[in-house]
Parts: structure tokens; sequence; C-alpha cells
């Protein structure tokens, strides 16, 4: 699995096709993150804006191969652990950009509270907010594996399909992603830091049994 992987994370640096979600996750987060904002509703926000980045990133993952090579590739190891090693690429890609981002927060943010009352730990707040990116990253991919192919093969409707998923992954309520934003933001306001580990177990569960699905449609379909 690990060369499969491999050549998918070569496949997409070459193909420059991940350089329009950085740029547009960089840009968010230069327009909302401020030098001096509290540090919990600054991760809340820098989490959630890697929901749909990590699905913008699994959909150009499963669709950068031509048929042909996509063939081969099937040919040899299977499509099913192709398809797989198209999402974990995607998934490892968009997790590298939540640990930047809350790099990048933890830097030039304060940890305290939005009233600047209350001191937060900083251990405690890079937790709760590498968890809770987590948590984003493994939605957003779910979402994108359920929005492209082989479950939705046309272009056009794929794009029609992932971008409203994503954005109702952020605001429904049973959603992880949702759940572990609200905490930060909650945590913001009190200054009670409540590391999200039971959206990221449930975001964790959400995206295997989702990989799962779509791997086995991409077997029966090949």
């Amino acid at each position: 699995m690990v060369p499969l992987v491999r050549y998918q994370s070569a496949l997409l640096m070459r193909s420059q096709r991940w350089l329009a979600p950085v740029v547009l996750y960089a840009a968010y987060l230069g327009v909302g993150v401020r030098a001096g904002d509290p540090v919990l509703d600054s991760m809340g926000y820098a989490d959630a804006g890697l929901l749909p980045v990590a699905a913008w990133l699994v959909r150009v993952c499963v669709t950068q191969e031509p048929e042909a090579a996509r063939a081969c590739a099937a040919a040899a190891a299977g499509p099913g652990r192709v398809h797989l090693a198209s999402l974990l690429s995607a998934t490892a890609s968009a997790a590298l950009l939540g640990l930047a981002g809350t790099a990048y927060v933890a830097a030039v943010c304060d940890f305290a509270t939005g009233d600047h009352a209350t001191a937060v730990p900083l251990g405690s707040a890079l937790v709760a907010g590498l968890l809770a990116a987590g948590a984003c990253v493994l939605t957003g991919a779910a979402v994108g594996a359920l929005g492209s192919r082989p479950v939705v093969r046309g272009r056009g409707w794929s794009l029609a399909v992932t971008a409203p998923a994503a954005l109702l992954a952020l605001v429904l309520t049973p959603s992880p992603a949702k759940y572990a934003v609200s905490g930060l933001v909650t945590g913001g306001r009190t200054g009670a830091v409540h590391p999200a580990l039971l959206p990221f177990t449930a975001a964790l569960v959400l995206a295997g049994a989702v990989a799962a699905g779509v791997c086995a449609l991409s077997s029966r379909r090949r």
C-alpha cells in the first residue's frame, strides 16, 4: 500500500492541482486569523476551513490519473487498493495542511479567552486544535469520497454534490466536524478546553466506513 500512496502523492504534486485548494486555504487563514485573536476561536475557524479543502483534495486525487494509467494500476494492484491509495494520499495532504494551519494560529494568536480575561493553557489548546482539525479533515475526506467516483461519475454532478455536502457537514448536528468546531468556539468563550476526542473518533469511524464502501464499489464497477 505504501508504494501506491507514494505514487498517488507524486501524481498530486506533479499535477499542481493541489495549488488551488492550498492557496484558497492560505487566503482563508490570512483573512480570518489576525495577530492577537483568541486562540480557540481562531483554531475553530481554521479547522472549519479544512473540511471543504479535504473534500476538494479527495476529488482531485481520485480523478487525477488518465483512464489508461488507472486501468494499468488497477490491473496490477487491484482497483480497490488503488482507490484507497488515492483517498489516503488526499487525506494525508489535508492533514499536513491542518498541521500548518494549527501552527500558524498558535504562532500569532493570544492564548486567552475572547475577552482576554482568562488564560488558555498552551498544551491543551494545541491538543484540542489538532483533534478538531483531524475531525474536520476526516469528515471532509468522507464527503469528498461520497461525492466523487465511483459513487458520482460525472464531473459536474460531483461538484454539485460535494460543495453543498461539505457545507452541510459543517452545520448539521450529527456531523463530527460540527461538534469539534463548536467545542473550540465554546471554549474560546469560557476558557474551558475540551479536546475533541469523541468527534475525532466518530470522524475516523465515518471515514473508514466510507472508504471501505467506495473501495468495494470501485472493485465491483471495475
